[in-house]
C-alpha cells in the first residue's frame, strides 16, 4: 500500500495561532510574483547520470572503480544496493520517473519514441514543482536527447559544447563499441559546461526555492575523456566481469534475442581488446565523478547546503560481457541496477546503506512527499521516505522493469523473474546465483515462486503502435534505436 500523505520532515509545523497571519503573508508574497512556499522549504538538487552500473565505491561490486565523489555523496546520506530502472533504455527510463508513469501506461517503449505526445506537460515532476512555487532550472541531460520540452522549465542550458574529435589514425573503439582516450582538458567536454551551470546556480541569490537538475553525459558512450583518466587504470590490472561462456544455454530465445552475442560481444572478443573496453568505461566514470566532485564543492559552500534535498539516479545499468550482452537493452541484473542516492536533511542520516529493493519510480513520489506537494493522482510510484528515515523499514514492494511491449522483470530482494512478450521465462535465485548464471524457471519446483512474483506484472499493457518499420517485436527481437 502507498503510505499516506504526510507533512514535509523538514517544514516544522505552526501553531493554528498563526495560521491567519501565514496566509497574508503568503498573499503578499503571491502579489510580488514570488510563489515561494512558507520558510524552509527545501530546495532540490537532481543530479542525473547516464549508463552508469552498479560500478561505484558503496556497492563494493567492483573494486577496480575509482568514485571518490560518489563515495563522498553516500556518506553524505543513504544509498541504495538494490534500485533499478522503470527501463533500461534512456528515453523510456527518464520519460517514466519524470512522468510518474511507467512505459507499459505511455507507451514509451524505446528511444526513437518521442514522449511528448504521449505525456502531457501537465503531468510531468518540473511542472508539480513549479505549480509549487519552485523556480525550475537546469542543464544537460534530464529528458532524452532533443525530447525536453522547453515550455517545463524556467531556464536551461541550452549551449554544452561538443566532444573533442578522436585524432585521425587512431582507432575509436570495436564496431558500435566507441572508445578513445583524448589528449585534450577537462573543461573541453560537455560534463564540465553542465557542472558549471549547477556551480553558478548554487553560488546564486535565490528568491524561491529552487528546483536545480544537473544531468551528466558520461559515462554514456562514446567514452572518450582525457587521457590521464585512462592512466588511473593501468591496462595489466583489468579484471573482466564475471562471465560464463555457456551462459546463454539455459536462456529462451526471446532471452538471447535481446543478448544478440554476434553484435557486439563476438567482435569484442575476437578483437582481444575486451580489458581496453572496460578501461574506458572505468576512466569514463572517473571523469564524471570528478565532474560531480566539483559540483558537491560547491554546494557545501553554498548557503543553501542545510535545506536542500540531493537525489542522484543513473537512468540504468551496463553489460559488459556479461551473459555475452554489452550495453543495456536487457532485463538482467547489469542492465538494470543503477546507483541512487539521498540526502534529506533532517531525514537521512550520513552514510546509511539501504539494502531495500526499489526502483526510480520512486523519485517523483518521493519528492513531492519530503516536499510538501501533493503527488498526482496518475502517479504510479511509491514514496521511499519510510527508508530515508529508517532504512530497515519493512518493505515488500519489488521493483519492476519493462523493456519494449510486454517484457517485464520483477526483482524483489531474493530474485528475478522475467516474461517476454511469447511467454518466454527466466528466473534467477539472487542469493545463490547473483550472476544469474542459473535459469529456474523450468524447474516444477518453483513454480510457486513465479507466481508470486507474476502477481506484481502489469495488470494491461499500452500497444506498441510506433515501432520503426522492419523491427522484430516479437519476444524481445532486436530493433535499431534513435541513439545509443
Amino acid at each position: 500500500m502507498k503510505p499516506g500523505p504526510e507533512k514535509s520532515l523538514l517544514m516544522k509545523p505552526r501553531p493554528t495561532l498563526f495560521i491567519p497571519a501565514l496566509a497574508i503573508v503568503l498573499a503578499l508574497v503571491s502579489s510580488t510574483g514570488v510563489r515561494a512556499a512558507a520558510a524552509g522549504t527545501p530546495n532540490v538538487l537532481f543530479i542525473a547520470v547516464d549508463d552508469l552500473r552498479d560500478w561505484v565505491g558503496y556497492f563494493g561490486h567492483n573494486p577496480q572503480s575509482k568514485t571518490p565523489n560518489y563515495d563522498r555523496l553516500a556518506k553524505m546520506g543513504t544509498s541504495f544496493t538494490r534500485a533499478y530502472c522503470a527501463s533500461p533504455v534512456c528515453n523510456p527510463s527518464r520519460a517514466a520517473l519524470m512522468s510518474g508513469m511507467r512505459a507499459s501506461t505511455t507507451a514509451v517503449y524505446e528511444n526513437n519514441v518521442d514522449f511528448r505526445p504521449l505525456i502531457p506537460p501537465e503531468k510531468m515532476l518540473t511542472t508539480a514543482f513549479r505549480n509549487a512555487g519552485y523556480y525550475v532550472h537546469g542543464a544537460g541531460k534530464i529528458y532524452h536527447e532533443s525530447y525536453r520540452r522547453p515550455s517545463e522549465w524556467d531556464h536551461y542550458l541550452e549551449r554544452e559544447g561538443s566532444y573533442p574529435r578522436v585524432p585521425a589514425g587512431q582507432s575509436d573503439g570495436v564496431g558500435g563499441i566507441k572508445f578513445a582516450p583524448l589528449d585534450c582538458r577537462d573543461d573541453e567536454i560537455p560534463d564540465w559546461p553542465i557542472a558549471d551551470y549547477g556551480i553558478a546556480s548554487l553560488g546564486k541569490k535565490h528568491d524561491k526555492p529552487f528546483f536545480l537538475a544537473v544531468g551528466f553525459h558520461k559515462p554514456h558512450m562514446p567514452w572518450n575523456v582525457p587521457r590521464k583518466y585512462f592512466d588511473l587504470f593501468p591496462l595489466e590490472s583489468i579484471k573482466l566481469p564475471p562471465y560464463l561462456e555457456n551462459d546463454l544455454d539455459d536462456i529462451p530465445p526471446a532471452g538471447v534475442r535481446m543478448a544478440h552475442p554476434n553484435t557486439d560481444h563476438d567482435p569484442m572478443v575476437k578483437s582481444g581488446r575486451w580489458k581496453e573496453a572496460v578501461q574506458a568505461y572505468l576512466a569514463t566514470i572517473a571523469y564524471c565523478d570528478m565532474n560531480l566532485g566539483r559540483l558537491l564543492d560547491a554546494f557545501d559552500k553554498s548557503a543553501y547546503k542545510d535545506n536542500t534535498i540531493i537525489c542522484l539516479w543513473g537512468d540504468h545499468g551496463w553489460h559488459l560481457g556479461e551473459k555475452h550482452h554489452w550495453r543495456k537493452f536487457a532485463l538482467w541484473e547489469e542492465a538494470t541496477r543503477s546507483p541512487y542516492m539521498w540526502v534529506v536533511p533532517g531525514v537521512t542520516k550520513p552514510g546509511t546503506i539501504c539494502d531495500r529493493t526499489v526502483d526510480f519510480m520512486s523519485i517523483f513520489p518521493t519528492l513531492t512527499d519530503l516536499c510538501g506537494i501533493p503527488t498526482p493522482k496518475h502517479n504510479e510510484g511509491v514514496s521511499i521516505r519510510p527508508l530515508l528515515a529508517n532504512p530497515r523499514a519493512a518493505w515488500d514492494l519489488p521493483a519492476l522493469t519493462t523493456y519494449r511491449y510486454k517484457n517485464h522483470a520483477v526483482r524483489s530482494a531474493g530474485w528475478r523473474y522475467i516474461r517476454y512478450e511469447n511467454g518466454d521465462e527466466e528466473l534467477y535465485d539472487e542469493t545463490k546465483d547473483p550472476n544469474e548464471w542459473s535459469n529456474l524457471a523450468a524447474k516444477p519446483e518453483f513454480a510457486a515462486k513465479k507466481t508470486e512474483l507474476a502477481k506484481f506484472l502489469p495488470k494491461s499493457d499500452a500497444p506498441d503502435t510506433i515501432a520503426p518499420a522492419g523491427a522484430q517485436k516479437k519476444g524481445g527481437g532486436k530493433r535499431k534505436n534513435k541513439s545509443e
